[in-house]
């Protein structure tokens, strides 16, 4: 794979530009390229060209909004208007950034593709790739990466896989980069003020329907805003008073229901996952051992693991999980290797 001959993802931020920085001096023949994604998302074009200028390497502007719309907010919306959460990130890393791109790539005739993510790939002796954490264990981004194929992970590069974001940004600074102390966005690019309800109400062109709250026997307790107002573990935001601090423990999209109870209610010890991805291997041929993740932030759980079909696997984790939610993803380690991950299905 030809190290310098690279087409990188740019985002405008400091990540993807000491992670453009560090291919370039690899060699000649790297680009930069910028996805447009949807019309409500700024897009960094005049740091990110900032960037590519000092570097002398052209910038691509990538329309990918009709895939977007369709591959990430599409599926976003219909699966909170069906009870799930969703992580868009996972969605648009396997649609767009590890498809789209390399796409972009074949057709520019780059080698690989470059990114600012903080993961490692490996090759095990056999020759598979292997997808690790980052160095850095508070901005490893594993977790939304499992989902990455044996080819895509072959054509892959994560520069910043064996850094922390602070040696990051002393390189950022001592390569003259201006955006080396640029803040990061935690929000979803799509929805910056984080209101998931108003921007799929907007979308859909119409007021979501509203159902009730119940208690675990049925009791009607008041009336919910519509079930895409609400997620798995909720507290605040209910509007209930309760002889116990309130809690959403089931969400029921058939008759817009949502479920309140008590917090000890939300844990359980199983999940069932569908959508699978497996890295290092094809097929779980039998029970696995494994460290396991609901959740981006979480350290991971230890669990058993096996694999129940083709594309689905049951999780059971040692002790009691809080708020496994449909929707979300569940991502298995051996140590600092990714051994896959999935959908979370229902527990």
């Amino acid at each position: 794979m030809g190290e310098g001959n690279a087409l990188i993802a740019m985002s405008g931020g400091v990540d993807s530009s000491v992670a453009a920085k560090m291919s370039v001096s690899e060699g000649p023949g790297c680009a930069g390229v910028m996805m447009k994604l949807h019309p409500g998302i700024p897009i960094a074009e005049e740091d990110a060209r900032a960037v590519t200028r000092l570097m002398n390497i052209p910038l691509y502007i990538y329309d990918l909004s009709t895939r977007f719309a369709e591959e990430v907010i599409k599926q976003f919306i219909d699966a909170y208007r069906e009870g799930r959460t969703p992580n868009p990130c996972i969605l648009c890393n396997k649609h767009l950034k590890f498809s789209a791109l390399l796409e972009k790539a074949d057709e520019l005739g780059k080698d690989s593709l470059v990114t600012g993510h903080y993961a490692r790939i490996e090759q095990d002796t056999n020759g598979r790739y292997l997808l690790k954490k980052g160095v850095d264990e508070n901005k490893d981004q594993s977790y939304v990466l499992y989902t990455l194929t044996q080819k895509q992970l072959a054509r892959t590069r994560f520069p910043l896989g064996e850094l922390t974001k602070t040696q990051v940004r002393e390189i950022a600074h001592a390569d003259g980069l201006k955006n080396a102390d640029k803040s990061e966005s935690q929000d979803i690019c799509f929805i910056p003020d984080g209101d998931y309800a108003k921007f799929i109400e907007e979308h859909i062109g119409e007021p979501v329907q509203k159902g009730l709250f119940v208690d675990i026997d049925g009791n009607v307790l008041g009336e919910n805003k519509g079930i895409i107002h609400y997620t798995l573990g909720q507290r605040r935001g209910l509007g209930l008073a309760m002889p116990h601090p309130p809690y959403v423990i089931e969400i029921r999209p058939g008759d817009n229901t949502v479920v309140i109870g008590k917090n000890e209610q939300l844990y359980a010890k199983t999940l069932y996952a569908k959508d699978i991805n497996l890295v290092p291997f094809d097929r779980l041929d039998g029970p696995i051992r494994v460290y396991a993740k609901i959740r981006y932030n979480q350290r991971g759980q230890p669990a058993t693991v096996r694999q129940t079909g083709d594309d689905t696997m049951l999780v059971e984790f040692d002790e009691p999980q809080r708020a496994i939610t449909k929707g979300q993803a569940v991502v298995i380690y051996d140590a600092d290797t990714v051994i896959g991950g999935g959908t979370i299905s229902h527990n």
